[in-house]
C-alpha cells in the first residue's frame, strides 16, 4: 500500500491538531504518511518532498503549521499538487497562523480550512479523492449522511428537557 494523501506538520507538537486528519483519512480508508519538516529548520527537506510529492503518487497534501505558518505555501510553490493548509493555534490564538496560509500569491494557491481544523483538512483531501474514486466517494457519503443523524439525536436528547417555560 503506497500513501495517496501526505500529512506534514512543522513538529511532532502539531499533532494532536493533525492526528484528527490521520483518524479520519484511516476511517475512509485512505492510504497516507505523516511527516514533520520545518520551512525554516529543513527547508531542503521540504522542497526534496514536494518536489518528489506526485513522483511517489501522492495526490493531496495536508500541511498544519503555526506561528510564520510557511510551510504549506513553501510546499505548494514547489509543486503542482493541491496543497491544504490547516492554521495551527499558537500566538494570537492562530490567527497569525491563518493569516500566514491565506495571504499567498497569484499562482501559488493554498485551500486554508480553520484553525486547528485538521479533520476538515481530511474532508477537503478526500472529497478531492473522491472525484476519481467511486469507492471514496460512497464512503465519505456515508460518512455525510451520519452527520444528519447526530443533530436529529441532539433534538430528540433536548426533547426530554424539561423547563417550566419551554414549549417544545
Amino acid at each position: 500500500m503506497s500513501p495517496i494523501v501526505s500529512i506534514i506538520m512543522g513538529s511532532t507538537s502539531d499533532l494532536p491538531v493533525m492526528e484528527k486528519a490521520c483518524k479520519f483519512l484511516d476511517d475512509m480508508q485512505i492510504p497516507f504518511e505523516v511527516n514533520a519538516l520545518s520551512a525554516h529548520r529543513t527547508p531542503d527537506a521540504v522542497e526534496q518532498f514536494a518536489k518528489g510529492a506526485r513522483e511517489r503518487g501522492i495526490r493531496v497534501i495536508i500541511a498544519g503549521a503555526g506561528m510564520a505558518a510557511a510551510l504549506p505555501g513553501v510546499i505548494a510553490a514547489q509543486t503542482t499538487l493541491p496543497v491544504i493548509g490547516v492554521p495551527i493555534k499558537g500566538m494570537l490564538d492562530g490567527l497569525d497562523a491563518m493569516l500566514s496560509i491565506i495571504q499567498m500569491p497569484p499562482g501559488i494557491p493554498v485551500a486554508t480550512v480553520g484553525v486547528n481544523g485538521a479533520m476538515n483538512a481530511a474532508i477537503l483531501a478526500t472529497e478531492m479523492l473522491a472525484l476519481a474514486d467511486e469507492a471514496v466517494a460512497q464512503r465519505l457519503a456515508s460518512y455525510k449522511a451520519t452527520l444528519g443523524q447526530k443533530i436529529e439525536k441532539a433534538n430528540r436528547d433536548l426533547a426530554e428537557v424539561k423547563y417550566a417555560f419551554k414549549v417544545n
